[in-house]
């Protein structure tokens, strides 16, 4: 705060912080007030605002428990989001190593920019591509119908395959870029003195790697299962009726239904589960409020 206030001034330094304040205040922390006072009330009618039906009520909360089928849905978003989360893990870290400890210095801005450049598609455009590419008779289809990898076009639509994999492409880079930035602080020379003491790639990145990257890891996983679990755009467009997400109950409360208030209440519980996700990510990877809590690493030892 003193380097602001150096560089800044007093005046524009408070500037600064009146608008943040304001734009948390009225974009943030007033509509999920908002929320949070519908969720707590029950559908009424205007004529019967403000009178004895119109008082506070868990009802709303309780319907998910009791509804089977937006319960199964609900579940079934935790689930397929973690799936998500782990997917785009699996794929961005190799892509992330690459980029941070791999590539030659020379190559490495054009291969970001071939990394972000598809990014600059619209969202949408990005899963309508998605939905060409898995249709019955699209690419992918054609692909493996020439292969001789199967008989006849398979419906990759309408299940929660094609919403998955839709999604793993969606997010990627809000995986492989905290997954980047953590990696490229490793110093090669501990990856070098590992492979002279004998460790192979798996113990070394399980033992160098991955520690140093926790912090990436975390936010990675953090953002993509948020992103996963609130999402509605990929699947709407790539899933059916027996792949619906949580995000789509919550809009036809709102947008269909005309029940704002059992709308905010299953949006404030997608908002509990996604903060405590967050809670337990940072726990797990040991990471706080104001980054990675430095452990004591493992000795590496001499591998015969």
């Amino acid at each position: 705060m003193t380097e602001v206030l150096r560089r800044y001034g007093p005046v524009l330094t408070g500037a600064i912080l009146l608008a943040v304040a304001l734009w948390l205040a009225l974009l943030v922390v007033l509509p999920q007030l908002m929320m949070i006072g519908f969720s707590f009330r029950p559908s009424l009618p205007p004529s019967k605002l403000g009178g004895p039906e119109d008082v506070f009520t868990v009802r709303n909360y309780l319907t998910l428990w009791t509804n089977s089928i937006h319960l199964a849905i609900f579940l079934k978003t935790i689930w397929a989001s973690a799936l998500v989360t782990a997917t785009t893990l699996a794929v961005c870290y190799p892509v992330a190593f690459y980029l941070a400890q791999v590539a030659p210095k020379r190559r490495l801005p054009l291969l970001i920019l071939m990394l972000v450049v598809p990014f600059w598609i619209n969202e949408l455009l990005r899963t309508f591509s998605w939905y060409i590419i898995l249709a019955f008779n699209g690419p992918l289809n054609a692909i493996l119908l020439n292969l001789g990898i199967i008989d006849e076009p398979r419906r990759f639509l309408g299940g929660d395959g094609g919403v998955i994999v839709g999604m793993v492409y969606v997010y990627i880079l809000f995986m492989v870029f905290p997954l980047y930035n953590a990696i490229e602080s490793l110093d090669r020379n501990q990856i070098e003195a590992a492979r002279d003491l004998g460790a192979g790639w798996l113990r070394i990145h399980r033992r160098i790697v991955l520690p140093h990257a926790k912090p990436g890891i975390a936010v990675g996983c953090i953002m993509t299962f948020m992103l996963a679990a609130g999402s509605y755009a990929v699947p709407a467009l790539l899933g059916g009726p027996n792949s619906r997400w949580f995000t789509e109950i919550i809009y036809n409360w709102f947008f269909e239904g005309g029940n704002w208030n059992q709308g905010a209440a299953y949006a404030f519980i997608l908002l509990v589960l996604c903060i405590g996700f967050i809670l337990g990510a940072m726990r797990l990877f040991r990471v706080g409020a104001g980054g990675y809590r430095e452990v004591s690493p493992p000795s590496m030892g001499r591998q015969t």
